[in-house]
């Protein structure tokens, strides 16, 4: 799985439902949600 920074808990978490997309300039990124508080977690770069 991967793993992001959480701004809210202010740690490093394991992305929840972790899917990937591609942003505006055509770069790839992962999107998912925090697993403790639900915030959304995004992370630039391949999975």
């Amino acid at each position: 799985m991967a793993n992001g920074y959480c701004v809210k808990c202010k740690a490093s978490r394991e992305i929840k439902d972790a899917k990937p997309i591609t942003m505006k300039n055509g770069r790839p990124a992962t999107q998912g949600s925090c697993p403790v508080c639900g915030t959304k977690i995004f992370k630039i770069g391949a999975a």
